[in-house]
C-alpha cells in the first residue's frame, strides 16, 4: 500500500489543528502544522515557533498574496495511505484549505 503527500494552507493555527483532528480518523501516516514566510532565513522564537523580526515576513518585504495566497501562512503537511487521499482532500477543502 502506497502513501501520498498533503500540502494544505490555512489563516490560522486552530482551523489547521480542527481539520488535524478530523483527518486523525482516517489512515494518516504523519502530520505536522506549521507556520511559515516567504523568507525562512530569520530566527526561530522557540516558545512560539514563529520567525522574529528579522525575517522579511516581519519587516514587510514578504509577499503580497497577489496570487489570492495572502494570509494563508499556516501550512498542515499530511502523509496519508492511498485509500484516505481522496477523503483527506476533501475534509482539508471543505475547511477553507487551499491545497
Amino acid at each position: 500500500m502506497g502513501e501520498r503527500n498533503i500540502l494544505a494552507y490555512f489563516k490560522s493555527p486552530e482551523e489547521a489543528d480542527q481539520v488535524s483532528r478530523k483527518l486523525e480518523s482516517l489512515r494518516v501516516v504523519d502530520m505536522s502544522i506549521n507556520r511559515f514566510g516567504s523568507y525562512m532565513g530569520g530566527d526561530l522564537n522557540p516558545s512560539e515557533g514563529i520567525l522574529t523580526a528579522s525575517s522579511s515576513v516581519n519587516g514587510g518585504m514578504s509577499d503580497r498574496g497577489q496570487d489570492g495566497t495572502r494570509g494563508f501562512d499556516i501550512l498542515l503537511t499530511v502523509v496519508t495511505e492511498n485509500d484516505s487521499f481522496d477523503q483527506a482532500m476533501r475534509i482539508i477543502e471543505e475547511a477553507g484549505g487551499m491545497v
